[in-house]
């Protein structure tokens, strides 16, 4: 396992205004480097056991860029995975839903897409977007492989390992080899999310914070805060994309069957710097419940169950009280016939 003290250097928690002109300064350099994203993803199949997909797709943004998605037939959640490459190291942004390599061969296609052979391979971080399992389900496949080296999801060994010391506060830097990669605390979804930008192509890597389909949101106001963190962050910096975790709006903007194994008419992964910039707006206006916000769909699932929940319990209570009425009217009535 590769342990590299060096890989990471973090921004602490500045003063107020320090950190302002600090989030609102434009990356080094003008240039982004170019990718395409003229891609197809894969549909999966209404019958997979019929017509069985391959389990894991890879597309070259660029030469040192890519995103791999597992399939819809392996996994509903169909999770996307970003690899970075850089000079000195590579950085793996989530690990994706499956566990077995035999289904799902995530660390043989990773270490085939890095540069180098054997000992000579080019080092590897495995990083995560936050802890929850259709993230990091693949962590085993590169726990023990030699030059890699796996960051744990959870929140304590995230801040350990970024050097976060006033969370949600402050960012961090990956040094890659002539790649710098940014760390930014996005909490909301999950306590211990967070984004990554790519300085180099000028891809925000956003996981589950935000996404072309349903924004749980676990904390609204964490997720208000972290929002406008990233609004700061972004407003002078050069964006290409907003990269998501998953695809779950169809292009009509319609949300796409849960756990459905088929998505034949699925809208762009990608979205733009304009979109992201109005998840402050639409957080404002979550009812706490669920929320339309033009093309946003906020919803806090716990929340909405709990509320089910409660008005089931109201619905039997009810129905108790009316059936113990009823009951003792009868009695009342048989009593007075007697």
């Amino acid at each position: 396992m590769l342990k590299d003290s060096n890989a990471v250097t973090t921004i602490k928690s500045l003063p107020g205004a320090a950190l302002a002109l600090l989030l609102t300064c434009p990356a080094a350099g003008s240039q982004l480097v170019p990718g395409s994203m003229d891609v197809h993803w894969n549909e999966g199949a209404a019958d997979c056991g019929a017509n069985p997909q391959p389990p894991i797709q890879v597309h070259p943004y660029n030469a040192q860029t890519f995103i791999l998605r597992e399939s819809l037939c392996a996994t509903f959640e169909a999770p996307f995975i970003y690899l970075l490459v850089g000079s000195s190291k590579a950085l793996l942004i989530d690990t994706g839903d499956v566990a077995d390599p035999t289904l799902m061969p995530l660390a043989q296609t990773v270490l085939g897409l890095l540069p180098g052979e054997g000992q000579s391979k080019l080092p590897l971080i495995v990083v995560h977007t936050h802890r929850h399992m259709d993230h990091r389900a693949g962590d085993p496949q590169f726990e023990h492989l030699a030059g890699v080296q796996v960051v744990p999801a959870y929140l304590e060994d995230v801040q350990k390992y970024f050097g976060f010391t006033d969370w949600p506060n402050g960012l961090a830097e990956v040094d890659l080899g002539n790649r710098t990669v940014d760390v930014m605390p996005v909490p909301g979804h999950n306590s211990a999310h967070v984004a990554f930008y790519d300085r180099s192509t000028g891809l925000f890597i956003s996981g589950d914070f935000f996404l072309p389909g349903r924004l749980l949101i676990e904390d609204t106001d964490a997720a208000l805060a972290s929002a406008k963190r990233v609004a700061a962050f972004i407003n002078d910096r050069p964006i290409s994309h907003v990269m998501g975790a998953h695809i779950e709006l169809n292009t009509a903007g319609e949300t796409l069957p849960w756990e459905s194994s088929h998505h034949p008419d699925e809208s762009p992964l990608q979205l733009t710097k304009e979109d992201l910039l109005v998840l402050p707006d639409a957080l404002r206006s979550f009812n706490g419940f669920y929320t339309r916000h033009g093309d946003l769909i906020l919803t806090n699932s716990m929340h909405i169950l709990m509320a089910l929940a409660a008005a089931v319990l109201a619905v039997l209570v009810a129905l108790a009280v009316w059936l113990y009425r009823f009951i003792r009217r009868r009695r009342n009535a048989a009593k007075a016939i007697a």
